[in-house]
């Protein structure tokens, strides 16, 4: 099994300014900026086409131009933070081959964009690109799960 967590500073939608010099459309593009796009995506699909039986491929809600031009599917599912026990709310996508969407496993109030609110600092990106225990706990059970029962399955 691979659940990977590529970096999504190339093509999560929130980075969409950047790829434009001066981060206005009307300035033209930023070419370094489109080239590490393109890289970024390209080991994106390596990933999500990895030769392994079941694959997760984490990621924000991606632009456009990197579904469009590198054949990115649509998520197979849109997941929050406070679906697994975590009161915030920060919109993370799951590519999914060969598992069953997540099912939350302990929803709670609260819908606080701490996430999105942050300002600058020295552990911004790292903060932003942290994956909730909630939801790495339910990865773990729900598809540790599955992939025991498949593999019994097969094994009879």
């Amino acid at each position: 099994m691979l659940i990977a967590h590529p970096e999504c500073t190339f093509l999560a939608n929130s980075g969409a300014k950047h790829l434009y010099a001066g981060m206005k459309a009307e300035n033209g593009p930023n070419p370094d900026r489109w080239a590490m796009m393109g890289a970024a995506a390209t080991f994106f699909n390596m990933m999500l086409n990895a030769p392994i039986a079941h694959v997760a491929v984490e990621n924000p809600i991606m632009l456009g131009h990197p579904r469009r031009l590198f054949g990115i599917p649509t998520p197979t599912q849109t997941i929050q933070p406070h679906e697994y026990g975590h009161g915030e709310t920060k919109a993370t996508c799951l590519w999914l081959r060969n598992l069953p969407p997540l099912m939350p496993t302990n929803p709670v109030e609260g819908r606080e964009q701490r996430v999105w609110k942050m300002g600058p600092g020295p552990d911004r990106k790292k903060e932003r690109s942290r994956t909730f225990p909630g939801i790495a706990a339910a990865m773990a059970e729900q598809w540790g799960d599955y992939i025991r029962a498949h593999r019994e399955r097969k094994a009879a």
